[in-house]
C-alpha cells in the first residue's frame, strides 16, 4: 500500500493505492471477477491467465480517492514461483473458489496458509464463492463456507461474475475494510508522534560528546505508514 502523491486517469489526486491479490485454483473465475469489477465486462470464452496480470480502478471511499490495484495470477501449480513477489505489498486478498467444484473449496485452506506465510499479518481477506448463478450445480453449501470464514476470521460473500451479482459489493467491502485498517494505523502513528510519550516514534535527544559541539537533535520519525 502506498500513500498519496499520484494522480488518477482524470487528473484527480490519489490518496491511497491498495494492492489486492486474487488467489485460488485455476478456472474458478478470478479473471472474470476482476474484469467485471474493473471494466464491467464478462467473456464466455475467457482464456486461462498466464503468469500475472493486474487491473486498476479508482474510486472514492470516505471522500478519499483510492486506486485499487488488483492482481490476478494463474492458479496452476507451475506458476507458483511468482509467489513472494505477487504477495509483496498486498493489503487485501480475495480467496476465490467455484461453488460448483468442491475441490476448489477444499483447497482454500492451502491457499490461505500460503497467503499468511507470505503476506502482511494485517491483510484483509475476503472468501468468495463464485458462480452463484449455477445454483442447481452447487457442491459447496453456503453454511460450510460461512463456517470456514468465521473460523479463519475472513469476510465472506457468494458472487456471480456472469450475472454481476455481489461482485462490486465484495470488492468494495474488502476495500472499505482496508481503508479503515489503514486509516486507523495512520491515526495511531500520528497520535504517538504528537504525544511524545511512550511510543516507538520518539523524538531524538541532544547528545553531548566531550570536546565536540553538541550534536543536533535527531529528526522525529516520520508518522506515515508506507
Amino acid at each position: 500500500m502506498s500513500r498519496g502523491g499520484g494522480y488518477g486517469e482524470m487528473g484527480q489526486k490519489i490518496d491511497y493505492v491498495f494492492k489486492v491479490v486474487l488467489i485460488g485454483d485455476s478456472a474458478v473465475g478470478k479473471s472474470q471477477l476482476l474484469a467485471r469489477f474493473a471494466r464491467n465486462e464478462f467473456s464466455l470464452d475467457s482464456k486461462a491467465t498466464i503468469g500475472v496480470e493486474f487491473q486498476t480502478k479508482t474510486l472514492q471511499i470516505d471522500n478519499r480517492t483510492v486506486k485499487a490495484q488488483i492482481w490476478d495470477t494463474a492458479g496452476q501449480e507451475r506458476y507458483r514461483a511468482v509467489t513472494s513477489a505477487y504477495y509483496r505489498g498486498a493489503v487485501g486478498a480475495m480467496l476465490v473458489y467455484d461453488m460448483t467444484k468442491r475441490q476448489s473449496f477444499d483447497h482454500m485452506a492451502r491457499w490461505l496458509e500460503e497467503l499468511r506465510s507470505h503476506a502482511d499479518k494485517n491483510i484483509v481477506i475476503m472468501l468468495i464463492g463464485n458462480k452463484s448463478d449455477l445454483g442447481t450445480l452447487r457442491a459447496v453449501p453456503t453454511e460450510d463456507a460461512k463456517e470456514f470464514a468465521e473460523r479463519e476470521s475472513l469476510f465472506f460473500m457468494e458472487t456471480s461474475a456472469l450475472e454481476a451479482t455481489n461482485v462490486e459489493k465484495a470488492f468494495m467491502t474488502g476495500l472499505e475494510e482496508i481503508y479503515r485498517t489503514v486509516s486507523k494505523k495512520n491515526l495511531v502513528a500520528n497520535d504517538e508522534a504528537n504525544s511524545g510519550g511512550n511510543s516507538s516514534l520518539l523524538k531524538g535527544t541532544k547528545v553531548i560528546i566531550p570536546g565536540q559541539e553538541p550534536a543536533p537533535p535527531a529528526k522525529a520519525a516520520c508518522c506515515m505508514s508506507s
